[in-house]
């Protein structure tokens, strides 16, 4: 548990220093490198294995109703999946974790400026529901809120790669939905 909240937490905290101070940020990164995917992924994916494993761990803890776990929790993980993977898809792995490349405005983008976030926040909070272990709900709190705040340090980013196109694009698709 104490690992998945050094991770939300110092994710939080990049991310918020990255919107307070832009020109300094750590995310996005201000130049791609090799070392960038492991930077970005490595902490990501032991984020969700984390949170696996507070759910293997402490399965069925919290009493939920099982109508909630599986008819809510489930088809959050299953959505989010094939949202964020089918993004991911047409994107490319580099470019979603901060390599150059255009601006994204099609696909579920023109509903939402941000839908992996979004999906991935659904993939969190379904887990925790489903798995209804108390730590992944510790977890998964933090977890969400660097997601959510993500985006307010990208946006900086986004207009100085993508300018007028970028402002035009953000009056017209909302950040989240």
């Amino acid at each position: 548990m104490f690992v998945g909240l050094a991770i939300a937490v110092m994710a939080i905290a990049a991310i918020v220093w990255s919107a307070a101070l832009p020109k300094r940020r750590v995310w996005p990164p201000r130049r791609y490198t090799k070392m960038t995917p492991l930077v970005v992924w490595a902490p990501t994916y032991a984020l969700f294995g984390v949170l696996i494993a507070l759910g293997v761990l402490g399965w069925g803890d919290v009493g939920l109703p099982i109508w909630i776990r599986f008819g809510i929790g489930a088809p959050l993980i299953i959505l989010g999946n094939i949202a964020v993977w089918s993004e991911v898809m047409k994107f490319g792995l580099a470019q979603t974790g901060g390599a150059p490349g255009t601006l994204r405005t099609e696909g579920l983008y023109r509903y939402s400026r941000n839908p992996q976030y979004l999906a991935d926040i659904g993939i969190i909070a379904g887990w925790s529901l489903l798995a209804a272990a108390p730590w992944a709900f510790v977890v998964a709190g933090p977890a969400i809120i660097a997601l959510l705040a993500a985006p307010f340090a990208e946006e900086h980013w986004l207009r100085e790669r993508y300018g007028a196109t970028f402002d035009a694009y953000a009056a017209h698709v909302p950040r989240f939905f």
